[in-house]
C-alpha cells in the first residue's frame, strides 16, 4: 500500500513538472499568436490580454507589404524556401550515401575518414565564414542561389546520424540482396532508404530548421533586395522605426508556419518508419 502511494505521488509530481514545462515552452508561441492579431496598444498593456478583443488583420497586411510597401516578403519567402529545400535534399542524399559506405563497407582508413569528418564539427562556422565569403566573392557567387547553397550541401552531423543509424541495420538483409545480384546503389535505394524513416525525418527537420533560420551567411553574401532571405527581411522589417509590435509578431508568425507544417507532416513518417524498422529487425 505504501509503495502504491509513493508511486502515485511520483506520478503526480512528474505530471506537474511536465505540465509546467509545457506551459513554459508554449507561452512564447501563444503570445506570438495572440499578439499578431492585436493592435500595438493592446500588446504593451498590462496585464497582457491573452485573448484578442477582435481579429486585427492590419498586422499581416503590413508584415507582407513591408514598411516601404514593396511586397518583398513573397520574394524573400521564396528565396528561403529554395535554399532550405535544396540544402535539405542534398544533405539527406550525401549524408545517407556517405553513412552507408562508412557503416557497411570495409576498407582501409575507414575509421580515419570518419574521425576527420567528425573533427570538422569542432570548427565553429564563425571561424570559417570570412574565408568562405572571400572565396564566394572571387567566384562571383554573391547574390546568387549557388552562393547561399553550396557551402551547406552536407554537414558532419548528418553523416554521423546516418552512419549510426545504418550500423544498427541488420547485415543479413544486405548480404541476401548482394547474393540476389543487387547492386550497391540498388541496395541503398530499395532497402536502406525505405527503412530509414526516423533518421531521414530527423535529419530533414534539423537541416531545414537550421537553414530556414540562417541569418549570418545570407548577411555576408547577399546585398540585393531581390535575393535576400526571409531572415534578412525580418531583420530589416523589425528594425524599421515604422514597425510596431503587432506587425512584428505577424511577420514572425508567418515565418514560422513552414517549420511547423514540416514538423507535423514528417512526424507520422518518423513513427511509421520506426515501426517498420523494428519489425524488420525483429
Amino acid at each position: 500500500m505504501k509503495e502504491k502511494a509513493i508511486h502515485g505521488a511520483v506520478g503526480v509530481l512528474t505530471y506537474l513538472i511536465l505540465s509546467a514545462l509545457l506551459v513554459f515552452i508554449l507561452a512564447p508561441m501563444v503570445f506570438m499568436l495572440t499578439a499578431s492579431f492585436m493592435p500595438a496598444r493592446d500588446i504593451i498593456s498590462m496585464p497582457y490580454p491573452w485573448v484578442p478583443k477582435g481579429w486585427y488583420g492590419h498586422n499581416f497586411v503590413k508584415a507582407i507589404a513591408g514598411n516601404d510597401r514593396t511586397y518583398l516578403f513573397f520574394r524573400s519567402f521564396w528565396n528561403s524556401m529554395v535554399v532550405a529545400v535544396a540544402i535539405t535534399i542534398s544533405t539527406i542524399m550525401i549524408a545517407s550515401l556517405t553513412g552507408y559506405s562508412l557503416s557497411k563497407f570495409s576498407f582501409r582508413g575507414r575509421d580515419l575518414v570518419f574521425m576527420i569528418i567528425m573533427a570538422t564539427m569542432m570548427i565553429p562556422f564563425e571561424a570559417i565564414m570570412i574565408p568562405l565569403q572571400v572565396v564566394s566573392t572571387q567566384l562571383k557567387l554573391t547574390n546568387t542561389y549557388a552562393g547561399l547553397i553550396l557551402p551547406f550541401l552536407v554537414d558532419a552531423f548528418g553523416i554521423f546520424l546516418m552512419r549510426q543509424y545504418f550500423i544498427t541495420f541488420p547485415d543479413e538483409f544486405i548480404d541476401a540482396a548482394r547474393v540476389d545480384g543487387m547492386t550497391e546503389f540498388s541496395i541503398y535505394r530499395k532497402i536502406l532508404l525505405p527503412n530509414s524513416g526516423p533518421a531521414i525525418a530527423t535529419l530533414a527537420i534539423l537541416t531545414f530548421r537550421n537553414q530556414w533560420d540562417n541569418l549570418m551567411w545570407p548577411l555576408l553574401v547577399v546585398q540585393s533586395e531581390r535575393m535576400k532571405t526571409l531572415t534578412l527581411y525580418i531583420m530589416k522589417f523589425t528594425g524599421d522605426i515604422n514597425s510596431d509590435e503587432g506587425s512584428q509578431m505577424a511577420v514572425s508568425l508567418l515565418a514560422s508556419i513552414p517549420m511547423v507544417l514540416m514538423f507535423f507532416s514528417l512526424s507520422k513518417y518518423f513513427i511509421s518508419g520506426s515501426a517498420v524498422f523494428s519489425a524488420r529487425k525483429g
